[in-house]
């Protein structure tokens, strides 16, 4: 079966690198509307031991955008609903699913320096800078997500070092804070982002309860909700995939 799900992959890449697609391991922080796509992109894509790590569970307002998200999964942990649909593609696939928070606390936990690629798609400003240095601290070789929302342009995403991503006011709440804590990447990180800044032309009429949540959340350090749509969240977490295939190829 693993034959006949990656022969046109295959067919385009060669037996060697698919081989070496199928041996590396890569694991994505925050599998919302960037890293749920991301992942199903890499599994299809050859990817064989991926961890996904994110400690929300499915509520109604990530049906718009979440891969995973649908009217029957509302409730249920993110990365376990996704891991099913995983492996329903690739039931061969070493999928680990954390239903966990990277801070802190957890950093030294999820053990990265054993990856390959790690994938940053989280959107706490104090956790996803933590991670960052982290990453950039071991061998793996780490590609990140800036702000997905409140883009609708396919063609204004793009692909920058970190440190010459333009017009994005999370990157640019990043750089501020490495300078403010005189704590910086210790190498050089690519990105997808979008200079694309539109506004919220609607009112926030659903605020996500402790229910619908772990202990732990992604959404704790948001200030603002922001406006998303499927297709540029999707682009964002495609690029990634696409990121770590051709870093592989690369190589």
């Amino acid at each position: 079966m693993r034959q006949e799900i990656f022969s046109r992959t295959e067919l385009l890449l060669g037996k060697e690198t698919t081989t070496t697609i199928a041996n590396k391991r890569v694991i994505i922080f925050g599998v919302g509307g960037v890293g749920s796509w991301c992942a199903e992109s890499l599994v299809r894509s050859g990817i064989q031991h991926l961890t996904i790590v994110d400690s929300d569970h499915v509520c109604a307002t990530n049906i718009n955008r979440q891969l995973m998200a649908t009217t029957e999964t509302v409730g249920r942990p993110k990365v376990e609903v996704l891991k099913e649909r995983l492996l329903t593609i690739n039931p061969a696939a070493d999928i680990n699913a954390l239903q966990q928070v990277y801070c802190a606390e957890t950093a030294t936990s999820f053990h990265i320096e054993t990856y390959d690629y790690v994938i940053d798609a989280i959107d706490s400003l104090d956790n996803k800078a933590m991670l960052i240095r982290h990453a950039c601290d071991t061998p793996a070789t780490l590609f990140a997500s800036m702000g997905a929302a409140l883009k609708m342009d396919p063609l204004k995403i793009d692909i920058a070092e970190f440190w010459k991503v333009k017009g994005c006011p999370l990157a640019k709440a990043l750089r501020l804070k490495f300078k403010k804590n005189k704590q910086f990447p210790s190498k050089k990180f690519k990105c997808v982002y979008s200079e694309e800044l539109l506004e919220n032309k609607g009112i926030d009429t659903f605020q996500e309860t402790t229910e619908t949540l772990a202990e732990h959340d992604w959404h704790a350090a948001k200030v603002h909700t922001n406006g998303t749509i499927a297709h540029t969240t999707a682009i964002f977490g495609f690029m990634l995939a696409g990121l770590v295939i051709q870093d592989i190829i690369k190589r």
